[in-house]
């Protein structure tokens, strides 16, 4: 067996790759050493506060509530066992600390995980303890002054040096990097597997030994044989000879649609029950190996791609869903081509994964989503890093020419705004933030100023208590609505029509209170930054009928053999059944 010192030198994250997952893709755009710190520090903090309500809700002990944590967590991806090595080697410590009423920022300094740097100001989540903090800390590290633990914490490594880990690690590690799926036979960017870039952000791939037969082509000689588009529609109809792509689905406009985004495109979503003790069960974490395998983003529920109907309760769906609905040939045509942190900036990085042949393909809608990171850092003054509109110019000039020398002709493409964020801190600021509700000590203002503080918000700017640098973070950003609308009324492509949508979240906000929700509860509650899931499918209810009212050609028609597409989607295709019927997923 492995040394426990080369087990568990990475930060005491019980979540493991949740957290790393956390830190390195939703709440920064491409992590340096300081952010990785930081992360460390908010691990560290947010597990220990866990630990501590746990036993709050349970009337237990340290050690049995840390059990208590570790016996929710999957096997999968080591999560159980690792959670169990981390107790083994930190949770005397802790327990020490806790029965000195030392609070979750106080053993987080102890152990080294969250460090105040020499002329930097002390970063904490919760109320500073009554005595003062030097006084505090240097009780608390006397208590634990000989522990071997603090040589793990000390050490710096990250989790990927989990031997074990090593090669999930690299897995994950090329997924984000590409953005084209970990497991792909055939090279065509399209995978039979689920999550690390699969069919949860691309349409499923029917035969993943064959690199001419995935979802979007133009049907190989009607699909007589074989389902080279991945639609399910395939075969010759015995009454008349005529192959049942050709006859539902030739002069159909089929179409795709391609987002190009960021987190909230790709749906960054942390479920609240994950950190929230009173709601904590074996239930809360099935879908956390899933999670993390796809980067802590929710692809399959977005408002753009999502194949799955809405979790929100409410009756709208991406608008993929609507355009199989509208046309069943365009089943599977979906492409997520989002990354946590992405902006006008860095799309080129991972733009060639998108996967459309102008000759053999169908044509697609492409939407243009990057809504945040343009103006969004976590540095200690994030005017310097926004984007300017000059840039965002030059930048997305360079995306539309990528874009005009690969879409077939006839596609489209929108673009669409940046939101007004300032809604975060003025609906957001003085609610209890999910590690607060229990003992009503923590709120949103109070989460904004230690990511602030550790230089890892999602959005400083919009995140902030400092109005004068929200209302400067909301100026930019109407700028570079501005610039894009600019772009949009003034370009002209070869082989795409271009459209600009303004990102109005008043609309969406005045939409849900008329059917009686709260304005708060339109963002994640765990990073209080994210548009949820409710705002992710109305603002795709608002593209349609944008589309509808005024260019219905972007939509395609509406296919009046849709009925008799679902009267055959039930043939006994072995290939197209391994999921399902012929025409899930």
């Amino acid at each position: 067996m492995k040394s426990p010192r080369k087990l568990i030198m990475a930060a005491p994250v019980f979540f493991l790759l949740t957290l790393h997952t956390l830190a390195s893709s939703g709440y920064g755009n491409w992590p340096d050493t300081r952010h990785s710190n930081g992360h460390a520090c908010i691990g560290c903090v947010l597990v220990v506060s866990m630990i501590e309500q746990l036993t709050q809700v349970h009337n237990s002990t340290v050690q049995i509530s840390m059990e208590r944590l570790c016996s929710y967590l999957p096997e999968k991806l080591f999560l159980k066992t690792t959670c169990y090595l981390v107790v083994h080697i930190f949770g005397p410590d802790i327990t020490k600390l806790f029965r000195a009423d030392m609070n979750a920022d106080v053993v987080c300094h102890t152990l080294e995980f969250c460090k105040q740097d020499p002329g930097q100001p002390l970063c904490h989540l919760y109320p500073l303890p009554k005595e003062a903090w030097t006084f505090t800390l240097e009780k608390a590290r006397q208590i634990v002054k000989k522990s071997p633990a603090l040589t793990y914490s000390r050490s710096g490594a990250g989790i990927c040096s989990l031997p074990f880990l090593a090669k999930i690690c690299q897995k994950i590690k090329l997924s984000i990097q590409n953005s084209v799926p970990f497991k792909d036979a055939d090279s065509d960017k399209y995978s039979d597997f689920p999550t690390l870039r699969g069919f949860y952000w691309r349409g499923r791939d029917c035969n993943d030994s064959n690199k001419m037969a995935y979802p979007g082509r133009r049907p190989d000689n009607w699909d007589s044989y074989q389902d080279s588009n991945c639609n399910g529609i395939w075969g010759v109809d015995p009454k008349d000879g005529i192959p049942y792509e050709k006859k539902f689905c030739e002069g159909s406009q089929p179409r795709g649609v391609i987002l190009l985004g960021d987190s909230a495109g790709a749906h960054f979503h942390i479920p609240p029950d994950w950190i929230t003790a009173s709601q904590m069960s074996l239930k809360s974490f099935l879908n956390l190996p899933i999670a993390l395998t796809n980067e802590l983003d929710w692809p399959q529920l977005s408002g753009t791609t999502g194949f799955l109907y809405s979790t929100s309760r409410i009756k709208e769906n991406s608008i993929y869903l609507r355009l199989r609905k509208r046309n069943h040939c365009n089943h599977r045509d979906y492409q997520n081509i989002s990354k946590n942190g992405a902006s006008s900036q860095n799309l080129e990085r991972f733009i060639e994964s998108l996967s459309r042949n102008q000759l053999l393909d169908y044509p697609a809608i492409v939407i243009y989503a990057m809504i945040g990171n343009d103006v969004c850092s976590g540095n200690i003054d994030p005017l310097p890093e926004m984007t300017t509109p000059e840039k965002l110019y030059s930048k997305v000039m360079q995306t539309l020419q990528y874009l005009d020398s690969h879409l077939p002709n006839d596609s489209h493409v929108i673009l669409y705004g940046l939101p007004d964020g300032r809604f975060l801190w003025d609906h957001l600021h003085d609610r209890y933030h999910p590690l607060g509700q229990l003992n009503k000590d923590v709120t949103y203002a109070h989460f904004y100023s230690f990511l602030n503080c550790l230089q890892v918000s999602p959005c400083h700017g919009w995140m902030s208590s400092n109005k004068t640098l929200r209302t400067l973070t909301s100026e930019r950003a109407e700028q570079l609505s501005k610039t894009l609308k600019k772009i949009a009324t003034s370009q002209k492509f070869t082989n795409f029509d271009l459209f600009y949508l303004d990102f109005d979240f008043q609309e969406i906000t005045e939409e849900w209170q008329r059917r009686g929700g709260q304005p708060w509860q339109l963002i994640e509650p765990v990073d209080g930054f994210h548009p949820n899931e409710v705002v992710l499918q109305l603002l795709a209810d608002h593209f349609w009928k944008k589309m509808q009212h005024q260019w219905p050609h972007v939509l395609g028609k509406e296919n009046p053999f849709n009925p008799q597409i679902e009267q055959i989607k039930d043939f006994s295709h072995p290939l197209l059944l391994k999921f399902g019927s012929s025409f899930s997923t």
